[in-house]
């Protein structure tokens, strides 16, 4: 059997799915290719616990997915605005403190709590109302450039010929591999331990966020009610103690982090952590021959800024606004494609250094460092006009563009 269209999309996580909507918006006829069925895994029905995976979107994935009438169709009473953002240092004094807030912005909330499942389930339903969309079932097994197009061949024997693949395929990615682009690969030796926990008093829309130096990074984000959601970036040795230590335990870990305000906690089903690897993977391009990167198979940043589903969204957002502006030209010409690496190179880039600097800062257990770190953030907070910048940063670079009305 032999398939054909503009753009195929290897990858059926996030980024894909949102991708594939986003591109049959522009005109494109698109293919998805989903080894299972994304309604058999993502299935309509009422959650009776809360993901231990979740996200904290930013102004432009907001955009995006409401662009595509995918933000109104999830559960809104499982979405949580991130209305403040206090992040303490790890001098004993407690000097080391750092707040942003949404009024001080000129936004209506900084961020998004949104659960993995409940955007995938929108995602889904917005995909099974799309015509510009075929979903085929088979895994990529061999990729090939013929004079015009390009060629995968899948698992279940079909062909398929498209003038541009989009590899949104995750940190291992197979399109990534096959298009002979390498990566900087570096691991942190830490693992993010994510739980869902209920607390006895109300956060107040606020995300809260710990450098503990040798134990690491802990963010506390707020879901509806009083609930949080935890991502402890931990040292790896660390890490399996919090993992083994009983659930108990780390509820009073949580109790006894300095200057918290939620009270006590108490886990949330299911009750047992989920740990990921945390490490840092730059590609060394964004595109090849009628190819193109995305997400994590294009950058993989630390957790720490919560930035790494957004830039994701803004690849997206950037390669729709290349190629919808040229529906007359080949979707699959390197001019586009360059255009798009173009686009994406700073962003991504200043990301990394962010992310991947703050982590250098904060584990460096050097007395002068600790000192200066913590110097340094309380001299941020002193200077409004450098701290709303760092947030509008997070906050996406194009989301001023959009009308505020429309959020």
């Amino acid at each position: 059997m032999k398939i054909h269209s503009d753009i195929c999309i290897i990858g059926n996580g996030v980024i894909g799915k949102a991708c594939a909507l986003a591109m049959s918006h522009a005109g494109y006829e698109v293919a998805l290719l989903a080894p299972d069925s994304p309604h058999q895994s993502h299935p309509i029905t009422s959650q009776p616990f809360w993901d231990q995976r979740v996200y904290a979107l930013n102004h432009v994935a907001r955009h995006l997915l409401s662009s595509l009438k995918v933000w109104n169709a999830m559960d809104s009473t499982r979405i949580a605005p991130v209305d403040a953002m206090v992040v303490q240092g790890d001098d004993e004094a407690r000097l080391g403190q750092l707040g942003f807030n949404a009024y001080g912005t000129r936004v209506g909330a900084l961020a998004w709590i949104v659960e993995d499942s409940n955007l995938n389930r929108a995602l889904d339903s917005a995909l099974s109302f799309v015509s510009g969309v075929k979903l085929i079932k088979g895994r990529a097994i061999q990729l090939t450039h013929t004079e015009h197009n390009l060629e995968v061949s899948l698992d279940s024997g079909a062909t398929h010929t498209t003038s541009l693949i989009i590899g949104a395929d995750g940190a291992h990615s197979w399109v990534r591999t096959q298009a002979d682009i390498g990566i900087d690969y570096r691991s942190y030796d830490q693992r993010a331990v994510v739980a869902n926990f209920s607390c006895t008093n109300p956060h107040h829309g606020v995300a809260s966020q710990w450098f503990l130096g040798a134990d690491g990074i802990v963010a506390l984000l707020p879901l509806p009610d009083q609930q949080v959601s935890l991502v402890w970036s931990a040292p790896d040795a660390f890490a399996t103690r919090l993992m083994a230590e009983s659930a108990e335990n780390l509820c009073e870990r949580l109790s006894a982090l300095p200057g918290q305000t939620l009270g006590q906690f108490a886990i949330l089903p299911p009750s047992l952590p989920k740990a990921f690897p945390l490490r840092l993977i730059r590609s060394h391009s964004l595109i090849a021959d009628r190819i193109a990167l995305m997400g994590d198979a294009a950058h993989v940043v630390h957790p720490l800024a919560g930035q790494g589903m957004n830039l994701g969204f803004a690849d997206i957002d950037a390669l729709v606004s290349v190629l919808g502006q040229s529906k007359t030209i080949d979707c699959g010409d390197t001019r586009l494609l360059n255009r798009y690496a173009r686009r994406r190179a700073e962003d991504v880039l200043l990301m990394q250094l962010t992310t991947d600097g703050l982590h250098r800062l904060f584990t460096s257990e050097l007395p002068p460092v600790k000192a200066l770190r913590n110097i340094g953030m309380r001299l941020v907070d002193k200077l409004p006009f450098l701290k709303n910048r760092l947030a509008r940063q997070a906050l996406g670079h194009t989301f001023s563009s959009h009308p505020m009305e429309s959020f």
